[in-house]
């Protein structure tokens, strides 16, 4: 592995541990030339996936761009890291395990607005701020109407008499 910060080719793994969910190994790694260290992520990848966006063109699935996407929307809220990570995982392995190598934006957009509702309703307002390209005021209330509607069960009218 390449040292970050000078460029020499041929680290030194120091210390290797996997993740607290098992789905990444952990390896701390130091320059022998410039003696910095540094971390790094080794993960299993099933297989190459593209994504085609909503104009048709094709680009190469990008982990980081999701886990940026999410870690944006629930930004100064009480979500920890860790919580985060799990989510991002948990959509890569829905979309490799899908059998689909070609996988729609709107397929991984619906995804993360799914795992955000259950995560935290700010971030999931957010991220459907900017998914669903809101306009003006009118379609952010539009839209919390909704999520308060799910969020309350029907109630029935009570008689007063009882």
């Amino acid at each position: 592995m390449k040292c970050p910060f000078c460029g020499f080719a041929d680290t030194q793994v120091k210390d290797s541990r996997t993740t607290d969910d098992n789905t990444c190994i952990r390896r701390r790694r130091e320059c022998p030339e410039c003696g910095s260290r540094f971390t790094t992520f080794e993960r299993v990848q099933l297989r190459e996936l593209v994504v085609v966006k909503k104009n048709g063109d094709k680009t190469m699935f990008d982990r980081d761009k999701l886990a940026r996407s999410i870690e944006l929307a629930v930004r100064k809220r009480p979500i920890e890291q860790e919580r985060v990570e799990k989510v991002v995982n948990s959509i890569q392995r829905r979309l490799e395990s899908s059998g689909e190598t070609e996988i729609p934006s709107r397929v991984i957009g619906e995804y993360v607005m799914d795992a955000l509702s259950r995560l935290d309703h700010i971030a999931y307002i957010r991220f459907a701020s900017v998914y669903k390209d809101f306009r003006e005021v009118k379609d952010f209330e539009d839209f919390v109407e909704t999520i308060d509607r799910m969020a309350k069960p029907e109630t029935l009218p009570q008689n007063e008499e009882e």
